[in-house]
């Protein structure tokens, strides 16, 4: 079943809708659903598609050769003599319906081929520029198409007429794959899977989250047994440092001497192979919110949350795991699933605060949102958002439990964005799974802070 992406597929059906020549740059990290998108995309209307592997330059142009020949008779003669015959073969072809060219992992082919780019460049000054033609490339390497497909040194720069980054659900839409739990469940699914579709369709949505951790992850060969892992050696060559880079920050260490001092190595060695998870899009650098990305009070987290219930339970504890058996690690997992909640509920509370902007239904439209940590008594709020004046600010506390919000933990929170002095606006919202104390609920109406439930997560 395909879900979501109404945006993403208008975007295409658009471009592909326009009379002029279109050229989209689709972009994402492996797993996010660029190949199912553009099946979908290609369910209404005739398409030349080429999936490029990893082989050599000559098999790929005869795959291709294959696709575009198929296309257009519906049988295969010979292989083009080379990628430029192929492209100028497309643009001979006179039809009045619209050409849509799609390349799949195009980075394959310019790994082995350094002058694909420079023969498309050359192709659509020369040849396709005029014609009713809709070009796709799509690439799982996000460096490598933001850089070297659409950076000021690509032969390629300036000839894109958009460009698409694909990107994980929100809590939301991940939500979307569970239609019979219960709202609580959903977010645990959320903070276990991440909003990758691949990954959320691993999980059994018949089934209950404890038996589809002991299933559908610990169990030997299941697909999210050893997915983070796998992934990483597709992009890298060694993964030693980098796993205990990601286990060092999995289990709290986040500032980069913390993490250097974790993993008995050199910070500027850290901050390398940081730079590279930072690349793929599974670890990001975050700073006070409010505060420049050069600030010193930087920390690291890890992006994607299957990663970060990945290296925080199964890679640190697998021998113990396989020692004790599935269904009892699972038990483990589910009674240390609140504890590990705590981050997981701040993104998600961030999640629903963006949506409530983007339907104008917050006082301002923020500038920037996000944690907030420092001052002199070294004052921790789970989430901060200015309007681009600082005039504005709201303040946010995330609680994900059983217990009841108190009235002391009201005052607490309240006292503590004193810390901040900038805005003259200021505007309080309390998220709490476990719901408010008759005291907070009276004092919260008298103060105008805004108490959002479970539920409310859900009916925006």
């Amino acid at each position: 079943m395909f879900i979501g992406r109404t945006r993403e597929l208008s975007v295409l059906r658009s471009l592909s809708a326009s009379p002029r020549f279109e050229y989209l740059v689709l972009y994402g990290r492996r797993r996010v659903g660029k190949t199912t998108l553009l099946l979908q995309f290609m369910k209404t209307q005739p398409v030349i598609f080429y999936a490029a592997q990893a082989k050599n330059d000559a098999l790929n142009l005869v795959d291709f050769s294959k696709a575009v020949h198929h296309h257009y008779d519906r049988a295969y003669y010979a292989p083009f003599s080379d990628w430029q015959a192929a492209f100028s073969y497309i643009g001979e072809q006179e039809s009045e319906r619209r050409t849509i060219v799609v390349i799949d992992e195009f980075p394959y082919i310019a790994e082995t081929n350094p002058t694909i780019q420079s023969i498309l460049q050359h192709t659509i000054d020369h040849r396709w520029k005029e014609k009713n033609i809709f070009l796709i490339l799509c690439g799982s390497s996000v460096s490598f198409m933001q850089n070297d497909v659409m950076g000021s040194k690509s032969p390629l720069f300036g000839r894109s007429t958009a460009f698409l980054e694909l990107k994980g659900f929100d809590y939301l839409e991940s939500s979307l794959f569970f239609p019979t739990y219960d709202v609580s469940d959903k977010l645990l699914s959320y903070a276990i899977l991440g909003g990758i579709p691949t990954y959320l369709q691993a999980f059994d949505p018949k089934k209950s989250i404890q038996s589809n951790i002991a299933e559908r992850i610990l169990r030997m060969g299941a697909f999210l047994n050893n997915e983070p892992q796998n992934l990483l050696k597709m992009e890298i060559r060694e993964s030693a440092v980098y796993n205990a880079i990601l286990e060092a920050i999995a289990t709290g260490s986040s500032r980069l001497n913390e993490i250097a001092q974790k993993i008995k190595e050199e910070p500027t060695k850290c901050s390398k192979y940081l730079s590279v998870l930072m690349n793929l899009k599974i670890v990001e650098r975050i700073t006070p919110s409010g505060k420049k990305e050069s600030s010193k009070r930087s920390l690291y987290t890890i992006a994607d949350n299957c990663f970060q219930f990945w290296y925080r339970f199964i890679f640190p504890n697998r021998s113990y795991y396989e020692l004790i058996g599935e269904e009892r690690s699972a038990l483990s997992i589910w009674q240390e699933l609140s504890s590990y909640m705590g981050g997981v509920f701040e993104k998600i509370c961030t999640e629903y605060l963006i949506r409530l902007a983007k339907g104008e239904k917050l006082p301002f439209i923020f500038h920037t949102i996000g944690r907030w940590w420092g001052g002199k008594k070294e004052v921790d709020i789970d989430i901060l958002a200015f309007d681009k004046s600082h005039e504005s600010a709201l303040f946010a506390d995330c609680e994900f439990r059983a217990k009841q919000f108190s009235l002391a933990e009201y005052h607490h929170f309240l006292n503590g964005t004193v810390a901040i002095k900038e805005p003259t606006h200021r505007y309080y919202y309390i998220f709490s799974t476990g719901g408010y104390t008759d005291e907070v609920t009276e004092q919260a109406r008298v103060d105008g802070v805004t108490l959002v439930n479970l539920d409310d997560l859900f009916y925006l």
